[in-house]
């Protein structure tokens, strides 16, 4: 998934979106807190809180264990007002997109592998319903699942985010064995028999993955 809001037409009015526009997505952000190209930052505590935050949730079933193939429940809340926000998601994963549901938000369309919100009001929400081939098998007992990149890109730089990011499988089929990237500030990892979660804080282009084995019968 990659937010992004609608390219400036000209370096000055780009200019003066980073002026002007900067204090809506959060008035408690400096431009210290956005991370440049290439660069990642965790976060142990976040800079602007009560701004935007993303979701998602992804159910393996037994099937998916073959198929690769997950369902996924994204949601984007707290919005920043803008005219139009493109939320972008991986070509090479994603098999079909479907709006689940919207606030705050004049118009949502799905096009290709990207949704576009329009009129968007502070506060906003999206969520959305995805069919991702995204569990990969590495072994005999092993599968990867791959969970982003996520991003909340500004003009030439990312400004700061928190994600929830839920697994569910059903109970004692899996279990989880690591993660990427591992539990530090900003990272919080939790895991059970049916289940596991990864809460970050950060700022960059963030991509993580969830390394799982069988469960216990």
């Amino acid at each position: 998934m990659t937010l992004t809001h609608p390219e400036a037409p000209t370096r000055r009015l780009a200019a003066a979106l980073l002026a002007c526009a900067m204090p809506l997505a959060s008035q408690a952000l400096e431009l210290s807190d956005v991370a440049r190209e290439g660069e990642l930052r965790f976060l142990g505590e976040r800079p602007d809180p009560g701004a935007y935050h993303y979701a998602s949730r992804v159910e393996i079933s037994p099937d998916s264990l073959t198929s690769g193939v997950v369902q996924i429940t994204t949601c984007h809340h707290q919005l920043d007002p803008n005219a139009k926000i493109v939320i972008t998601f991986n070509p090479q994963r994603v098999q079909h997109i479907e709006m689940a549901s919207t606030e705050g938000v004049e118009r949502a369309q799905v096009q290709d592998h990207r949704v576009e919100l329009t009129q968007v009001q502070r506060g906003g929400s999206a969520c959305i319903n995805l069919t991702s081939k995204a569990l990969e098998r590495v072994d005999d007992t092993t599968w990867r699942l791959h969970a982003g990149p996520l991003m909340r890109r500004y003009l030439d730089g990312y400004l700061p985010m928190q994600a929830r990011l839920a697994f569910h499988w059903p109970e004692g089929l899996l279990q989880l064995r690591s993660t990427a990237p591992q539990a530090q500030p900003g990272v919080a990892v939790s895991s059970s028999s049916s289940g596991a979660a990864l809460d970050l804080v950060f700022a960059g282009r963030m991509t993580a993955s969830l390394d799982l084995v069988r469960g216990t019968p």
